[in-house]
């Protein structure tokens, strides 16, 4: 998902996800027990009480939820090349356990401070080694190309996974447009800058540390490759905030971090460009990060991982972590002569 901390906070904190099934909260009521526990004069013992107690609360004060963001379905053709035998994990975990730590830094923060977010006006600059820079808006994003479904697996460097069926186009269609000159090499990406809106930008702290705005690259190479999708939407509908609204990138055999979000700018350069997470912690994150078994974090190993599904943490189904996440018949021949313990 896209950003992980070097301090790794996210592991350490409970996703919502983590207690039984039978106590769950819905959403709407998570969001709005915050205000219940203010209300009542709790404080901060109020986050120590159980969620089936808070939505008890709701019912009894009835308070409003905070309204949440709006997702619209998408037209699209399903691309059925990728992923057809998946079992896709539940919209409600895809979209509740995220890591963007421009809203926060534990799993549930995006989805709680990301849905007053705006993404409409929006502009996408393409630029740079390009014979036709062009400037993208919020009707573009889904009218330019024509969208398809692909199922792919999502591999977080924190070793959890998800499948996901993401709405897009090819990365490779958009720098088709545009004209990549001869100079082009690699391809440059940088996420909105808003502190007002992304208070992990505003806050060190909140942010994970982070020298914002957040920025990716991939080799010219990478982004031409068929795998490699610009994803407006997930689950037939629009991105939600807190999933990279209203555009981000999947590149399903590298780890999560490098699936930047909520893009403003594509810039093609002639050198490599710096990646955030590289920035951060040069020794962890390097600027390919394909998905490695034999390579571990390191903090942790990462020749397996724990597929998210419908239950909770211990149901997580551990399995092994393939080379390239799978995707290896796709994508292995770009690294063909690559020492891949050198280049991580």
């Amino acid at each position: 998902m896209a950003n992980q901390s070097r301090f790794t906070p996210g592991i350490l904190k409970k996703a919502r996800w983590h207690i039984q099934d039978n106590q769950v909260t819905p959403e709407s009521v998570f969001k709005a027990r915050r205000h219940i526990v203010k209300a009542m004069g709790l404080g901060a013992i109020g986050a120590s009480i159980p969620g089936y107690v808070q939505a008890g609360l709701f019912d009894l004060f009835g308070e409003q939820p905070k309204t949440s963001f709006i997702t619209t379905p998408l037209t699209f053709e399903a691309n059925a090349r990728f992923g057809k035998d998946e079992v896709l994990t539940p919209v409600d975990k895809v979209t509740t356990h995220n890591n963007f730590y421009e809203f926060g830094t534990s799993k549930q923060d995006p989805s709680d401070n990301a849905q007053q977010f705006k993404v409409d006006p929006w502009q996408l600059r393409i630029e740079g080694e390009v014979e036709r820079p062009m400037t993208l808006d919020y009707q573009d994003l889904t009218k330019l190309f024509p969208l398809e479904e692909r199922i792919y697996r999502l591999r977080c460097v924190e070793a959890w996974s998800m499948v996901i069926p993401w709405v897009g186009f090819p990365l490779a269609a958009l720098l088709k447009k545009v004209g990549v000159t001869s100079k082009g090499k690699y391809v440059a990406f940088e996420t909105a800058f808003d502190p007002e809106q992304m208070p992990g930008q505003k806050s060190r702290l909140m942010g994970g540390g982070i020298n914002y705005p957040y920025v990716e690259g991939l080799t010219i190479a990478e982004a031409m490759n068929e795998l490699t999708l610009m994803s407006v939407g997930l689950y037939g509908k629009t991105l939600p905030p807190q999933n990279g609204a209203p555009i981000r990138l999947v590149v399903p055999w590298k780890y999560g971090f490098k699936s930047i979000k909520s893009i403003v700018r594509i810039r093609v350069m002639d050198k490599q460009p710096p990646t955030s997470w590289n920035q951060l912690a040069p020794h962890e994150y390097g600027f390919y990060a394909n998905v490695n078994p034999a390579v571990d974090h390191p903090r942790w190993s990462q020749a397996s991982e724990r597929r998210i599904g419908e239950g909770g943490l211990f149901s997580a189904k551990r399995i092994d972590t393939l080379p390239f996440n799978g995707y290896g018949e796709f994508v292995a021949s770009l690294y063909e002569g690559m020492d891949l313990r050198q280049f991580y």
